[in-house]
């Protein structure tokens, strides 16, 4: 089973920058491609944006495109969301996982990491 854990999140100002890190366990890293998602209380969690299993092909959803830049290193099972330029609705927890045409694909989750954008 895949284990998921998420760092880098915090409080930063608007139009400032974070770092999210996600380390997998697992072998079958290297060959799926992975995504992030964020959830909000009182909402579904959200798709955010997805890399292919090379790192040759990346995924955004339109609210982030311009802004956020997701990356991947394989040899380190890790998976990377740069975010720029945050607006206080990117305020969030965000996950990442394995993920099929933006779903996730594994059921279970990692703790999620909190990004908090001030105005």
């Amino acid at each position: 089973q895949v284990q998921l854990v998420e760092t880098g999140g915090g409080l930063v100002q608007a139009g400032g920058s974070l770092r999210l890190s996600c380390a997998a366990s697992g072998r079958t890293f290297s060959s799926v491609a992975m995504g992030w998602f964020r959830q909000v209380p009182g909402k579904e969690r959200e798709f955010v944006a997805a890399i292919n299993w090379s790192g040759t092909s990346t995924d955004y959803t339109d609210s982030v495109k311009g802004r956020f830049t997701i990356s991947r290193d394989n040899a380190k099972s890790t998976v990377y969301l740069q975010m720029n330029s945050l607006k206080p609705e990117d305020t969030a927890v965000y996950y990442c996982n394995a993920l099929v045409a933006r779903r996730p694909a594994f059921d279970s989750w990692g703790q999620g990491i909190q990004v908090t954008v001030s105005s």
